[in-house]
């Protein structure tokens, strides 16, 4: 008995501003693609049903659970990771108001929190605790650290008017 003939398809896509080229199976996620081809660990696997938002990532600039999207749907798309955002020595705005809020536990849920609040500031830079609280209400927090991610999100878009102003 032989087994089924797996589906498989390269997939160009821009991921984190770089051209980049993965060959998967036609079944598997964007989050698989990220992580297991192009190496890119920082986008974590939580529920992999797409209701802890750790997976999230922007496809041309919206937030998505990469869980839920097939990576050959992303072909030609625009995908933006948590590694995409800043560096350790050039920290995105949202990832510096976090570290000043103490905004990080396990950090296990940061990426898609992350990820999420960038989405948030691009359509809004100066969003009220309730605005934040609704944009990050896909993203699950299980050290219940939600009170200091919301300051440091609010830091973070203090900082981006800052910076835009400069």
């Amino acid at each position: 008995m032989s087994a089924e003939p797996r589906l498989e398809a390269t997939v160009s896509l821009r991921v984190n501003g770089e051209d980049r080229q993965v060959h998967v199976e036609a079944r598997r996620s964007l989050a698989d693609a990220l992580r297991d081809a192009l190496g890119l660990t920082g986008t974590h696997l939580g529920c992999e049903h797409g209701v802890c938002g750790s997976c999230t990532v922007l496809l041309d600039g919206g937030p998505v659970r990469s869980c839920l999207v097939l990576a050959v749907q992303a072909e030609g798309h625009d995908v933006v990771t948590v590694e995409g955002l800043g560096t350790p020595d050039d920290l995105h705005p949202v990832q510096h108001g976090c570290l000043e809020a103490h905004a990080f536990q396990c950090g296990f849920c940061t990426p898609g929190m992350l990820i999420s609040a960038v989405a948030l500031l691009a359509e809004n830079d100066d969003p009220d605790d309730a605005e934040i609280r609704e944009a990050l209400g896909g993203n699950l927090c299980r050290c219940t650290g939600y009170e200091s991610i919301v300051a440091g999100v609010r830091r973070g878009a203090e900082l981006l008017r800052l910076d835009g102003e400069g």
